[in-house]
């Protein structure tokens, strides 16, 4: 007979509690980029290497790197001496930034 209302008690303090602000601000923030990681993967370096390297003819091509959390390849050119950053989003492809000339 008490066997009932005791796990009934136990499983009602371990249910969650439903409401953002009962969760730990990490899980919230990573409830929050959810949805953003269920849409489709990032493009592979070597697509967007395709579609960037040939925007900048005369510039030789040094490397990449890539930055999960926000999501953009910075891609090396130097060109003249100069070296120049391309920073492009992973999603669409597109150069959200350059900089160096």
């Amino acid at each position: 007979m008490l066997v009932t209302p005791l796990l009934c008690a136990c499983v009602a303090a371990f249910a969650p509690a439903g409401t953002a602000a009962a969760q730990p601000a990490w899980q919230q923030d990573s409830d929050a980029r959810a949805p953003r990681r269920q849409a489709a993967p990032p493009l592979s370096v070597r697509e967007i290497e395709r579609r960037v390297v040939p925007r900048l003819p005369g510039a030789q091509y040094l490397g990449f790197d890539y930055d999960p959390a926000s999501e953009v390849y910075t891609l090396k050119f130097l060109r003249n001496g100069s070296v120049i950053w391309v920073d492009v989003d992973a999603r669409s492809g597109n150069i959200v930034r350059k900089s160096g000339s």
